[in-house]
């Protein structure tokens, strides 16, 4: 080592330490330097309600209207306690069931057609948004040519009209089954009903009336081709003429089935089980057990009313049981 080098090493030890006082300096310092950032607001919103599904040719774009809260003691034909196991079963014990209200607006190529039209605010402030989500996915309601009704029930048919009693599908012709509008616009019918179920009969004829003035409220009977691709199916029980629709394109089927289950946890499970609002219980029953029991033997695409959004999926058989099998989303392809 020369003479100089202990000097040399004396003063690269007095810089190590002065920068190593620096860095803990700014080390500590820097906390206190950076501004402080709030964190992200909730956003409170769900996304626009509707989801669209490549079904061969056509394009279905299921539309959700809301959703209603239902009383379990509505369902009949089994224990309350039964129920609610199944309730559970599926994590649903809330004392409320809440119950989806869909529509599905399906392209053809040729024709736009909705089939149901929501509830419309007559129901309460959780429904009423078909048209809010149709606009969402990119349509009209100008666009609408045909308007299928599974049934006249306020939550399928109230949205045919708006406040002012006028069309909301201007354009649309609105195809039901002969049997069910020859019951709900009966003012003999309305007369004899019971005095809590006559607002039902004034809101189907309410909704009725713009397209009847028209000229385009038409019914049909049987179950006929209403358009290429598109044969109406009778669903008989829940209402007199209560029905659904099949789309087939390309070979695939889809079967938009109406009100055939109004709670998915309970009904596959229990096909049993009936509602309140079946007109015909017995027969409700019977048409639900005979559909899904076509549907899960031929692995045909479903869509229902009720079923948790989209409401579109299969019916898998399961001994004596059944269940409900969601499609996944995906793009469309």
């Amino acid at each position: 080592m020369t003479p100089r080098q202990p000097l040399f090493f004396h003063r690269a030890q007095r810089l190590l330490r002065a920068a190593a006082l620096c860095l803990t300096a700014a080390a500590l310092a820097a906390p206190l330097a950076t501004p402080a950032h709030a964190e992200a607001p909730q956003v409170k919103t769900q996304v626009p309600g509707y989801y669209r599904y490549q079904h061969g040719a056509f394009e279905v774009t299921a539309l959700y209207d809301g959703f209603i809260d239902l009383d379990p003691a509505l369902l009949k034909n089994t224990s309350q306690t039964e129920i609610q196991r199944l309730l559970a079963r599926e994590f649903l014990s809330a004392p409320k069931m809440q119950t989806a209200v869909n529509a599905y607006l399906v392209n053809t190529g040729s024709k736009l057609v909705l089939v149901d039209a929501g509830a419309a605010k007559l129901f309460g402030p959780t429904l009423g948004y078909i048209v809010d989500n149709l606009r969402a996915a990119g349509y009209t309601p100008a666009q609408v040519d045909v308007v299928l009704l599974t049934h006249l029930h306020g939550d399928h048919a109230n949205g045919l009209v708006g406040p002012d009693g006028k069309a909301v599908f201007p354009n649309a012709e609105v195809r039901v089954a002969q049997e069910e509008s020859d019951f709900w616009l009966s003012q003999g019918n309305a007369d004899k009903a019971p005095e809590d179920f006559k607002g039902f009969f004034k809101m189907a004829r309410d909704a009725a009336a713009p397209y009847q003035a028209a000229g385009k409220w038409k019914p049909f009977s049987g179950e006929t081709e209403l358009l290429p691709g598109v044969r109406a199916v009778a669903a008989r029980g829940h209402t007199p003429g209560h029905g659904g629709y099949l789309f087939t394109s390309n070979g695939e089927k889809l079967l938009i089935w109406g009100d055939l289950v109004h709670n998915a946890a309970v009904q596959f499970a229990r096909p049993a089980v009936a509602i309140e609002f079946d007109s015909d219980k017995t027969q409700a029953v019977r048409t639900r057990q005979k559909i899904f029991a076509y549907a899960a033997k031929e692995k045909l695409l479903v869509a229902g009313m009720h079923l948790p959004f989209p409401g579109i999926g299969h019916v898998r058989q399961d001994g004596k049981r059944y269940s409900w099998v969601p499609v996944e989303f995906g793009p469309l392809r």
